[in-house]
């Protein structure tokens, strides 16, 4: 009798973590390819689009060095691949997962500390500590998931 409560409730926690870790990838699949919408729509943004941003914002895109912008690619990309090694569960999903962190980090370090031309608002540094967190929960739940 022990061993088949025991049986049936090992079975069904397998189950409820198969379901939450197939939520728990998707939701944060969805949120990586909506990084890499934000970074194809900030690389091929028209004409029209960039000049009727504030003139600070124009000046911060003009002036953004290029490997700021390779960071910002380099981010997205990575964390949105790795995510889907995740949810297929291959062990590289992690190293992915890890280079997409850094080059957040990377990212945000300049947007808070080099650069000084646009003045930023809570609500972005609100977002910035945001996707931090969320690279840094992808990092260590993969390396969790990958024991």
């Amino acid at each position: 009798m022990i061993c088949l409560w025991f049986s049936i409730f090992t079975n069904k926690y397998l189950l409820d973590m198969k379901k939450s870790f197939y939520i728990i990838c998707s939701l944060t699949l969805i949120w990586n390819i909506v990084g890499v919408i934000n970074y194809l729509g900030f690389v091929y943004m028209s004409n029209e689009a960039f000049k009727a941003l504030p003139g600070d914002m124009q000046l911060y895109i003009e002036t953004r060095p290029s490997w700021v912008t390779g960071a910002f690619a380099l981010a997205v990309f990575s964390g949105t691949i790795g995510n889907i090694g995740l949810l297929i569960r291959k062990k590289w999903a992690n190293l992915l997962l890890i280079i997409s962190l850094i080059t957040i980090v990377i990212q945000t370090f300049y947007n808070f500390f080099i650069q000084d031309i646009v003045q930023i608002p809570n609500s972005e540094v609100a977002i910035s500590v945001l996707i931090v967190l969320v690279a840094v929960f992808l990092v260590i739940y993969s390396q969790k998931i990958n024991k």
